[in-house]
């Protein structure tokens, strides 16, 4: 056990982190128990309005609920399962994490992989994997937009949106600092400070630093805390000149670096026939071998930085406005990682120290595996141009042009075969509009359309083939082809909002949009044919009310879905050879429900609770895989329990989507004890159950989860006079031990989740 760091602690309030304007101290206190629901309001139709009205269903997280699920400097997979519906995870460490919205995701871990859940940062498009990590700090509220967004996001958002605002730059004065230090070695900086620079013109200059020690040993090199830890440090600044009321001009720059582990791979942590961890899982300890470079085991390191502008225009031309969005991104990196989890020899050896000899360990291992994936030159251009109406009308509108542009090269390197470089290039263009008309005071209806042109271009570079691979004819240089697909498509949506009273309303939505085609050139590096998945297209339809019940203290919002996706994009992943090819299955459906609600039990006790039902299905009879480890001429080493056909190939029609959890719960609960007339003593926790969920395409005993939970704690006091908060926290208290993926070609190796982490924490604000 490591012992927790001594440092000084800073004082908070959460009103600064969440860019609310500060009022009199005594009115805080008041408000503290008047007894109704806070008014939320979205963007997700890119203007600002009540989530109570927009026909679509989403969700919120922000304030208290969001700064604790961050308190143990976790990254932004943090998110999954904290929301209906929303689940994440990644193969990549704290980059490149793999985000579900429905059921509907992708497995892909190569640095080129696209994904159905778009992730937006202050109105920007992250499309590669590795922007997509960037830290969340400073953040006033995240909005996960359920469904396809296709006609005011564009093409890659068929199962939804993950939204972030970050608070900006105003006239007054506000600034924060917040410190918590935590076992292992944790510490979580983040800070901001903002207000008014000149006339006209307002900034704000916001900062983390998260830190933890290696606190996993290597037990086969003998190395002690070799590896598990992260130093990550990002910044973000912002300028906003408002030279008159018509105008307004925001100016952002970011950047991020990390030093940190990969994922963790342990090798034969199941036991065949079984789900359940064997005694091979330490969660503290591996025996790794991985060597790339011939300097000995490398333990699995991580190196990316990111940097990025952004420029908003905005101009009031009286009855409509005009806004602008140029950004432009950048990011290199690489990831090392000791695939097979465990010790291959040549030679047998006493690994165990206690006078027996094995060859590989734990358990039985094919042979070594160990790759590094590196990301050069990702450079990343976007211009928005939208035109939208600002009168109180009954008929709203707006239309606007989009364009992408991206490249960059990936090279995989691994110990055996060498390294590739393969360069990859992609432009989208799009026009679009949506208009909405109220009927009435109580109906109102939205349509509109996008054109998307999506180009995609993959060139195979240079080949370092390892001169051994070759002498033995496993390896050879091999020529392909460039590789160019591009498609236009129509996305579409039609909804409608009804007011039944003041309190509830009910809504519809019927939805199209894709997924762009896609190239994948991993498997170049391994011998392999470079793989091409055509565009899918889905169509969804929605239901749902939304209500403010209770004289405003319970907000009760439930949606009912269903959707059918043609030529769904899947990732097959595995076999003897761990290839990650593309493939189309001709449909793949999905239904079901998610239910959020918020409720002010009393003055001093709030509620959240939530719950989706999510039941997917691949649809196609023709459609075969090959599972773990299974290749022509060998068989499957995990117990499938899909009909088998010849080669050793299994059927998946039937199957779930891989990583789709059936179900999730949500609940958290706060409760706070007036101190004087000053502060409050508080406890908040909040807790998250994922349901079953396939972790590959193919069903197989192993790789299949269920009943997977973590809790977190906070307990602290807020003094509203001093502005001011101090806690003790804890995240997964019960140290819950919890698959979150596995690699599934040479052993039965996993990954799990982080280990519990506590601490101490503290923020001050200033007005």
């Amino acid at each position: 056990m490591k012992t927790i760091k001594k440092a000084a602690l800073a004082l908070c309030v959460q009103t600064a982190l969440f860019g609310q304007v500060a009022v009199a101290q005594e009115n805080k206190a008041a408000q503290k128990h008047e007894r109704e629901l806070e008014q939320i309001t979205v963007t997700a139709q890119k203007r600002t309005q009540s989530i109570q009205e927009v026909p679509i269903s989403i969700a919120t997280l922000s304030g208290e609920q969001f700064e604790s699920m961050f308190a143990g400097g976790e990254d932004i997979m943090a998110l999954a399962v904290r929301v209906p519906g929303l689940y994440a995870e990644s193969s990549n460490g704290r980059v490149a994490p793999r985000f579900y919205i429905r059921g509907l995701g992708n497995t892909d871990f190569d640095l080129a992989a696209s994904q159905p859940v778009s992730i937006v940062m202050d109105d920007i498009v992250k499309e590669n994997v590795i922007l997509k990590s960037f830290p969340l700090f400073d953040i006033a509220q995240v909005e996960v937009i359920r469904g396809p967004q296709g006609t005011l996001f564009g093409r890659n958002t068929t199962a939804g949106i993950v939204k972030f605002d970050s608070v900006k730059p105003r006239d007054d004065f506000d600034a924060y600092v917040k410190l918590g230090v935590g076992n292992l070695g944790t510490m979580n900086l983040e800070a901001a400070v903002g207000g008014s620079l000149a006339d006209n013109l307002a900034g704000r200059f916001s900062v983390l630093s998260q830190d933890r020690d290696d606190w996993i040993d290597n037990a086969y090199t003998g190395q002690a805390d070799a590896m598990g830890g992260f130093d990550e440090k990002a910044w973000r600044g912002q300028l906003l000149f408002t030279p008159t009321d018509d105008i307004s001009a925001l100016l952002s720059v970011h950047g991020r670096e990390l030093n940190a582990t990969s994922s963790m791979f342990r090798a034969n942590i199941f036991t065949k026939g079984s789900n359940d961890l064997n005694a091979n899982f330490d969660r503290d300890l591996v025996y790794y071998d991985g060597d790339i470079d011939g300097n000995g085991a490398d333990n699995n390191p991580q190196e990316y930085e990111n940097y990025g502008f952004s420029l908003k225009l905005e101009f009031d031309l009286g009855d409509m406005s005009l806004t602008s969005i140029t950004a432009h991104e950048q990011a290199e990196g690489y990831s090392l990682g000791d695939i097979d989890g465990g010790v291959t020899l040549s030679e047998p050896a006493d690994i165990n120290g206690d006078g027996t000899t094995e060859t590989t360990y734990p358990g039985f291992i094919a042979f070594s595996a160990v790759t590094q994936d590196k990301l050069d030159d990702l450079v990343q251009y976007t211009q928005e141009i939208r035109l939208a109406s600002q009168t109180n009308d009954p008929l709203s509108w707006q239309v606007g042009a989009f364009y992408y542009d991206s490249s960059f090269n990936v090279t995989s390197i691994d110990g055996f075969y060498g390294a590739t470089t393969v360069y990859h290039e992609n432009t989208t263009w799009a026009v679009f509009g949506q208009t909405s008309y109220e009927i009435n005071d109580r109906l109102n209806v939205t349509g509109g359309l996008r054109y998307t042109k999506d180009d995609k271009t993959l060139v195979v570079g240079q080949q370092n083939v390892n001169g051994f691979a070759l002498v033995i004819g496993a390896a050879s240089i091999q020529d392909y082809d460039d590789i160019n697909v591009d498609d236009g498509q129509l996305s579409w949506e039609l909804s409608a909002n009804y007011k039944v009273n003041s309190d509830t309303s009910v809504f519809t939505r019927l939805a199209n949009g894709f997924r762009a085609q896609t190239i994948q050139g991993r498997d170049v590096a391994f011998e392999g044919a470079p793989s091409v998945a055509d565009a899918e297209t889905i169509n969804s339809f929605e239901v749902g009310f939304k209500s403010d019940l209770l004289n405003d203290t319970l907000r009760l919002n439930a949606a009912m879905f269903y959707y059918q996706i043609d030529d769904i994009q899947f990732s097959a992943i595995g076999g003897a050879a761990n290839n990650t090819a593309l493939i189309n299955a001709d449909k793949g459906v999905g239904y079901g429900f998610e239910i959020d609600a918020q409720y002010l039990a009393s003055d001093y006790l709030t509620l959240t609770a939530g719950y989706s039902y999510n039941n997917t299905e691949i649809k196609d009879d023709s459609l075969s895989v090959l599972p773990c480890g299974a290749s022509a001429e060998f068989g499957p080493n995990c117990t499938v329990l899909d009909p088998s056909l010849p080669g050793n190939r299994v059927s998946i029609d039937g199957n779930p989507f891989p990583q789709a959890p059936e179900t999730i719960f949500t609940f958290t609960a706060r409760y706070a004890v007036p101190m004087g007339d000053d502060g409050e003593f508080f406890a908040f926790t909040d807790w998250a159950f994922q349901g079953e969920t396939s972790l590959f395409l193919y069903d197989s005993v192993e790789f299949k989860t269920d009943n997977n939970m973590e809790g977190g704690l906070r307990i602290g006091y807020e003094n509203y006079q001093h502005n001011y908060t101090i806690a003790l926290f804890g995240r997964n208290i019960t140290d819950e031990e919890n698959v979150k993926g596995a690699i599934d070609f040479n052993n039965l190796t996993g990954i799990v989740n982080q280990p519990r982490i506590f601490g101490i924490e503290g923020k001050i604000s200033f007005f």
